[in-house]
């Protein structure tokens, strides 16, 4: 057992891959408490899919790609705001029509950039992680950093901003600032997990998490640290699988994600489908049909 931990850790691939996993795993987790808690998952699969124009566009020109995706990311967020402020257009609709037009152009500049140079894209949409350099890491961790870190500072303003956006205003608080900061924070989460799972499949990373420690706990506090060790978790779990069976690595982080929330789905102490079916009537009538099923075909 001893042996098959160390195994891997003798390749420096795999131990710059461990480290940007745990790294993605942490904040993705924290920032994605703040996506669960206000019902934001759209937001956050619309900022992920809005960063490949940016990444096509700085290859380009040559700049920094990850750059290049931060600004698309904050360009989408800005975009989706003035649609829901000045018109009638509902918040959900302008996240649809908003990243499904950024991927459509991330898509099709990714398409001519290709044909013209030699360079594969690709693992952007589906993450590469086992490709990773030392910068690569430098630049996740420098990103981790200063997520964590103005989350810490911004606790208690995010926190009631979250759950009481009006309160907030009433009380002071720059509501506008604290959103565009928040969205800000999600769109450097998802550069930093770009190479991780890619924009694919950054959302399940974003929000599987905390929404299993949402089934466990009740604090958003206790939510974030219980979601950034379910992330480690799944993150180290799905590098050693993605390793020994030759398996892509951010599908199988995201599968095992999945697979921890489908347990506490079923095996919730307090929300339990299975072990407290009572704590709501849709869990209790679910556990009463499977129970006539089963009699019905004995």
């Amino acid at each position: 057992m001893l042996e098959a931990i160390i195994e891997p850790l003798q390749y420096g691939f795999m131990q710059r891959s461990l480290v940007i996993a745990v790294l993605v795993g942490v904040i993705c987790a924290i920032v994605g408490s703040y996506l669960m808690v206000q019902r934001l998952a759209l937001l956050g699969d619309a900022i992920s899919h809005s960063v490949l124009p940016g990444l096509a566009i700085a290859f380009i020109l040559g700049a920094d790609i990850f750059v290049g995706a931060f600004i698309a990311g904050v360009v989408s967020t800005l975009a989706i705001a003035l649609i829901r402020t000045r018109s009638p257009i509902k918040e959900d609709a302008a996240m649809g029509i908003v990243f499904s037009a950024f991927f459509a152009l991330g898509i099709t500049l990714i398409t001519i950039v290709q044909k013209t140079n030699k360079i594969d894209l690709n693992h952007f949409l589906f993450g590469n992680i086992l490709g990773v350099t030392s910068q690569d890491v430098w630049n996740t961790a420098i990103i981790s950093l200063f997520v964590i870190a103005v989350v810490f500072l911004l606790y208690k303003e995010l926190l009631f901003y979250t759950f009481d956006p009006v309160g907030a205003q009433a009380a002071g608080l720059p509501v506008n600032l604290l959103n565009f900061g928040l969205m800000v924070l999600i769109a450097l989460t998802i550069v930093a997990s770009l190479t991780a799972v890619g924009v694919i499949l950054v959302l399940a990373l974003l929000i599987t998490p905390g929404a299993t420690a949402y089934l466990l706990v009740k604090r958003l506090n206790q939510m974030m640290i219980l979601g950034a060790f379910i992330g480690i978790v799944a993150s180290i779990s799905g590098m050693y699988l993605s390793y020994f069976y030759n398996l892509p690595s951010g599908p199988a982080i995201v599968l095992v994600a999945s697979g921890i929330f489908v347990l506490a789905l079923l095996f919730s102490p307090s929300q339990g489908i299975l072990t407290y079916p009572q704590s709501n009537s849709q869990g209790w009538a679910f556990w009463k049909e499977i129970k006539n099923l089963l009699r019905s075909r004995s």
